[in-house]
């Protein structure tokens, strides 16, 4: 096990020999809140967000047992009057949970006391035999008036779905820590981060006496986890990929102030790998969104569907109790997927979405073994209902549409126009990581319904689509070229398919009409 007090800057170092992004701007507002009533801070953001980069990072500049100027030479931090006044300055813990992930979450917490205790004992040989962390801090602050900075990573390992006894021993270990009287003379700042807010018990948060800044309410931090739309635009230049390519993969969270935030960890495997394939969404099964698309409360299933289909829905994110077991609401489901990174939350509206490419494919992979039926097996087989539109195969279409229509509206509860709408919309699910979708375009004299832009470098044709309820799959496609709805999409393929498709309210059946515009 490796030692968790006075062991240097190595960790940082390989990340600085990576293509490190200078987020060093974070350790400036945490010496402001050192030893001040804000010290004790939690982060929470979603998986590989930076959030262990930045522990790291912290952890090398606050670490008294090493010299790490040469690291932070010429990065933004360097800027501040307060910096050199910081610098290596202090006896500073670096806590990763993950490093215990292989011990029985029941056993974790008497396995680190003690290795945290031993390890102790290395830097302050007078300790006594100790049954916890916070009994022995406040034995090394009371002999030497030594005070802690304290970094804790994962630090919601213990609450994230384990039993309740673990959790309750793991959140009473924390509050032993940071509610005690000692707790103020121990520590001069506290820095935990991790993927769920602190848990609450009934409305409040267990650790009332932290500052928390989530995904939902990030404040100061928002820029400091995660790419920002400039960072990666600069990386792509100097990487030769190309941006939009990148963006249409990775970009789409909005956290506090920005707009346009980015998974660091895919625009860096992208870069490495030099394509734009799903990377975040690896780290981790599909069935975190899976599981909950079982959870039957206040129309979950009708909201995710929705969704899928392009459209957002309104959340209220204060009655999560930031606690994977205790889901009750739709409103619980939506912000955990928001704190997981699974949907994209917009502070100003409430609303969430799926953020891009990259998350959509996750839907699609949960959705196709979620057990919705035929929608189920349609939404897992809608990459070969594009493939048949581009090889112009009417008959096999309109049969696909029918199922998709019907299965659409058993879960709706929606008029048949809008049902139609989603079910036309899952039906092309599986074109995401080739095309930009637009739902009404504007386009030549008027909106087109779907309009399907090939990406960059792409040789698949541009398709437009327009969809008529109790008229004909002609008209549809006579609209398309009555406002000229191709003449926009003229450099963007050499080919554009016409899709025209009326449901006939009467037989429950679609009628689709191909053209082909070289």
């Amino acid at each position: 096990m490796s030692q968790f007090i006075d062991y240097g800057n190595s960790d940082f170092r390989s990340v600085k020999n990576s293509n490190f992004i200078d987020k060093s701007g974070l350790l400036d507002i945490l010496n402001k809140n050192m030893d001040t009533e804000n010290r004790f801070i939690c982060i929470s953001r979603p998986r590989r967000f930076g959030k262990s980069v930045a522990a790291k990072m912290a952890y090398a500049y606050y670490d008294r047992s090493c010299d790490s100027s040469n690291l932070f030479e010429g990065l933004e931090i360097t800027k501040s009057p307060d910096y050199k006044t910081h610098l290596n300055k202090y006896p500073t813990i670096f806590i990763d949970w993950n490093r215990f992930a292989n011990i029985p979450k029941n056993e974790i917490l008497k396995v680190a006391q003690k290795q945290f205790i031993k390890d102790l004992k290395k830097s302050y040989a007078f300790l006594e035999e100790q049954d916890s962390l916070s009994n022995a801090l406040a034995e090394i602050n009371e002999k030497t008036s030594d005070r802690f900075i304290l970094i804790i990573d994962e630090w919601d390992m213990l609450v994230r779905d384990v039993e309740k006894d673990v959790q309750d021993e793991y959140v009473n270990f924390l509050r032993a820590m940071f509610k005690s009287n000692n707790a103020n003379n121990v520590f001069l700042l506290v820095y935990m981060t991790g993927i769920l807010p602190i848990i609450k018990i009934k409305t409040q948060s267990a650790l009332n006496n932290f500052v928390e800044y989530s995904v939902v309410n990030p404040g100061f931090t928002d820029k400091y986890y995660g790419f920002t739309e400039q960072e990666v635009a600069v990386l792509c230049k100097e990487h030769d990929m190309d941006f939009e390519l990148m963006k249409h993969a990775y970009d789409g969270y909005i956290i506090g102030r920005e707009k346009s935030m980015f998974n660091p960890f895919s625009v860096m495997q992208s870069i490495l790998f030099r394509n734009y394939n799903s990377y975040w969404s690896k780290t981790a099964s599909f069935m975190a969104i899976e599981t909950y698309l079982h959870t039957d409360v206040d129309n979950v299933r009708t909201k995710i569907i929705e969704m899928m289909s392009g459209g957002t829905e309104v959340i209220e994110p204060a009655s999560f109790r930031n606690d994977m077991k205790n889901i009750e609401t739709s409103d619980d489901v939506m912000t955990l997927l928001v704190h997981l990174g699974y949907l994209s939350y917009e502070p100003e509206t409430q609303r969430v979405r799926i953020p891009n490419t990259e998350v959509a494919i996750e839907f699609k992979n949960a959705v196709s073994v979620a057990g919705w039926g035929e929608l189920s097996k349609s939404v897992s087989a809608s990459l070969s209902l594009l493939e048949d539109t581009i090889n112009l195969k009417k008959e096999k279409i309109a049969r696909a549409f029918d199922d998709y229509h019907f299965e659409a509206s058993s879960l709706l509860e929606f008029n048949d126009e809008n049902s139609m709408r989603c079910a036309i919309i899952l039906a092309y699910y599986a074109a995401k990581p080739f095309y930009k979708i637009f739902h009404e375009l504007p386009t030549g004299k008027g909106f087109a319904d779907m309009v399907f832009i090939p990406l960059p470098g792409s040789s698949r044709p541009a398709i437009v689509v327009e969809l008529k309820y109790d008229k004909t799959a002609d008209s549809a496609i006579d609209q398309i070229k009555r406002k000229e709805y191709p003449k926009s999409l003229k450099g963007f393929s050499k080919q554009i398919i016409l899709v025209g498709i009326n449901y006939n309210k009467s037989t429950s059946k679609h009628e689709v009409k191909l053209e082909v515009i070289e």
